[in-house]
């Protein structure tokens, strides 16, 4: 994770940026009176907003983990794409 200050963000905004999504890395930008904020990818939001909707249901909370469980015993039936 980088930090910087406001005003070296202004100086090399697109660089920042860039690493940001080359890198998939968060930014944080430090502001006066602890006013900071963090800056992502937008394919990282998408997994955090994806991972936040699965688990907001407790039913689907216990369907994945339960299919983890499974996947872990290795109990299920295997099938091939081309089985699809």
């Amino acid at each position: 994770m980088k930090a910087v200050n406001y005003t070296d963000l202004r100086r090399n905004l697109k660089g920042y940026l860039d690493d940001v999504v080359m890198d998939s890395d968060v930014l944080t930008v430090y502001r006066p009176d602890n006013t900071g904020v963090v800056i992502i990818s937008m394919d990282e939001y998408n997994a955090m907003s994806e991972t936040k909707y699965l688990t907001s249901s407790p039913a689907m909370l216990e369907r994945l983990r339960s299919a983890g469980a499974h996947m872990k015993a290795e109990v299920g039936v295997k099938v091939s794409i081309d089985e699809l």
